[in-house]
């Protein structure tokens, strides 16, 4: 059992997700300015929170249906290496870009290992 195949770890990262998403659908003023900066069309910026309440559920299914739960995660890679991709295209080298990369490699090494069975 390693720390980033265990249910909590899963559980962590729903939760913050759900706070993601809650933090894209008001939106926050410096989430605002970095779709804004990054060239993130109008009509995307909605399907955003969705998305990431849709992963806070699919991450807490964990326990339930493990296979879900891993499936999450190989979606949340691909959103991640999108989002990594729009910092690339903007030219944005920064320490905004970070973050992105930054999940991309933790969600797509907990898509390979998959979640404990519990």
């Amino acid at each position: 059992m390693g720390l980033l195949t265990a249910p909590k770890t899963y559980v962590a990262l729903a939760v913050f997700q759900a706070g993601d998403a809650v933090a894209c659908a008001i939106p926050l003023a410096p989430i605002e300015k970095l779709l804004d900066d990054l060239g993130v069309p109008a009509g995307i910026r909605p399907v955003l929170p969705v998305a990431k309440a849709a992963s806070a559920v699919g991450l807490l299914s964990v326990t339930r249906f493990p296979a879900l739960a891993r499936l999450t995660t190989a979606m949340l890679t691909v959103y991640f290496v999108l989002a990594l991709g729009t910092h690339i295209r903007a030219r944005d080298f920064s320490v905004r870009a970070i973050p992105a990369a930054l999940f991309l490699a933790l969600f797509a090494v907990m898509t390979a290992r998959g979640p404990d069975r519990v």
